[in-house]
């Protein structure tokens, strides 16, 4: 373990972090949460906001794929996505819904058509499985990133989708 160079969890609580918030928005799976926890922890990602509801730790599901990750990625809970939106927005992140719609911005595009995301704080919403990002939600973030797909599935499971994006953004 020692040549993976792995942080215990005090040398990641006080690690510099990615200035990225990852934002569930009413996601059913406790599997779905614990896989997005440790794929945050894998990005030194700066923090989780569990919405609606959302499963919260602890609890047995979400500790078994997150295996740890609770421990050391910071997260809050929020009774409504609105405002957990309107509190990132004022603490100055770009708030940005990963979800097909009409006028989203492909992710392959994103950096090139937002160049100055670079040096921006951002969160980004991942809706729940059947009904994606609420359309509330999605009326008051900066944009929409879409993956595209090209198969006769068009949709994502949102662990996967986070790490997709996420890795996007942090390499």
């Amino acid at each position: 373990m020692d040549e993976l160079g792995r942080k215990s969890v005090e040398d990641f609580k006080m690690a510099n972090k990615k200035p990225i918030v990852v934002v569930m928005d009413n996601i059913r799976s406790m599997h779905n949460v614990g896989s997005v926890f440790r794929t945050s922890d894998g990005f030194l990602i700066d923090g989780i906001c569990l919405c609606g509801f959302t499963p919260q730790p602890p609890h047995r599901d979400i500790h078994k794929t997150a295996l740890g990750a609770t421990e050391t990625v910071d997260w809050v809970y929020y009774e409504n996505t609105v405002t957990a939106v309107e509190e990132l927005k004022q603490r100055g992140f770009k708030v940005y819904a990963i979800e097909q719609t009409e006028g989203s911005i492909r992710l392959e595009q994103f950096k090139q058509l937002h160049p100055q995301v670079a040096n921006e704080s951002m969160a980004f919403i991942f809706g729940n499985e059947v009904d994606g990002v609420d359309q509330e939600v999605i009326a008051q973030c900066d944009g929409v990133i879409e993956i595209p797909q090209w198969g006769m599935k068009h949709s994502l499971n949102i662990s996967v989708a986070a790490a997709i994006v996420l890795w996007e953004f942090v390499r």
